[in-house]
């Protein structure tokens, strides 16, 4: 199996629909980024902590390749707006790829070049070693379901 970790704003939409996809056998949320090796949700929305909001995403990549993960990555969220995604603004909304080795950042400086001459040179899009992921704590999606 392997691992993905990418920031496209708010990250539960995102969630969903990297979980539906032929080959992922699980997802996670978390925060990525920042300066410590954990933080809660309410550190991360002063826009402090430098953590982004983002998905882990676990795959076969005998069935879905990580190339096919970032091609939806681009697809699933605007990667020209910098630190928003629709209503949701701030640093932790950032678009964002979190790479955890050399093979997965050669990948991402390629996808990204490609989708950046679709979107004529306009992608925010940052590209950085994984750096302090922590999972969304229990108190963030207690209260998020509580207030569906």
């Amino acid at each position: 199996m392997e691992i993905a970790i990418l920031g496209l704003g708010c990250f539960w939409g995102p969630e969903r629909k990297f979980g539906e996809l032929e080959g992922v056998s699980s997802t996670e949320v978390g925060y990525c980024g920042g300066e410590n090796k954990d933080t809660t949700y309410q550190e991360v929305c002063t826009g402090s902590t430098g953590h982004a909001e983002v998905v882990k995403i676990e795959f076969d990549e005998k069935i879905i390749s990580y190339e096919e993960i970032l091609n939806l990555f681009f697809d699933f969220h605007d990667p020209t707006t910098l630190n928003q995604q629709g209503p949701d603004i701030g640093t932790q909304y950032r678009s964002e790829i979190f790479y955890l080795d050399e093979v997965q950042k050669k990948v991402a400086k390629k996808v990204l070049g490609e989708k950046n001459l679709d979107f004529k040179g306009k992608i925010v899009t940052k590209i950085s070693k994984n750096l302090n992921y922590c999972k969304a704590e229990e108190y963030h999606q207690k209260y998020l379901i509580k207030n569906l």
